[in-house]
């Protein structure tokens, strides 16, 4: 009897030690955690971010490979403002030259804000682990709606001055006389379609 309840307890401790190893293993790899990757990290310098967060995705070529581990801001002395670095972790297998191009992109219109990287040709020089790369800063919302509304002001600018029979397109909507003498030349033009080589040859 106790030689058949302690193989129940084996068989039994058998299957929790798997059972918490199949748990464990789902857990680190829903929770993102490269625990048998390996791999290092790399700083990426901005101004602006515009609502990168830690865990975002980082893309080399368009491809996910790495993800954001840490965003810091500083006061930089030397350019006297602040600067944000964000720190990534990148396998081993990337080498991203010191020539590439990050900078901050959405998934969508509204999406997740991830940082992209296209790397460069120059694969003699590429980053070590913790070294930093200058990132090109993305365009604030605010200053895409101030274009926007700058666009909008001209559009209804022009209009106003059409409306107010002011410029070219104005004088031909509104100005009778300038209408008839235009109408009265392709008119011509039409009857007479030789006059326009006549033109021609005399400029020549």
């Amino acid at each position: 009897m106790i030689f058949g309840k302690t193989k129940l307890e084996l068989k039994l401790g058998i299957f929790v030690f798997i059972g918490m190893a199949i748990f464990t293993i789902f857990v680190l790899s829903v929770g993102g955690i490269r625990t048998w990757a390996s791999g290092y990290q790399v700083d990426f310098m901005f101004h602006f971010i515009n609502g990168v967060k830690k865990g975002a995705p980082v893309r080399f070529a368009g491809v996910d490979v790495g993800e954001v581990t840490s965003i810091k801001y500083f006061y930089d002395e030397k350019e006297a403002n602040t600067k944000i670095r964000i720190t990534c972790w990148i396998p081993n297998d990337i080498k991203i030259p010191v020539d590439s191009k990050v900078w901050v992109n959405t998934l969508g219109l509204l999406g997740e804000k991830y940082l992209e990287i296209m790397p460069g040709v120059d694969y003699s020089k590429c980053l070590y682990p913790s070294e930093e790369l200058a990132g090109e800063d993305p365009v604030a919302m605010n200053d895409i709606f101030k274009s926007a509304k700058n666009i909008a002001d001209n559009v209804n600018t022009g209009v106003d001055r059409i409306l107010n029979k002011e410029g070219t397109m104005g004088m031909i909507l509104y100005d009778d006389k300038l209408y008839n003498e235009i109408n009265a030349l392709v008119s011509d033009l039409r009857k007479n379609p030789w006059k326009i080589f006549w033109k021609t040859k005399e400029k020549k």
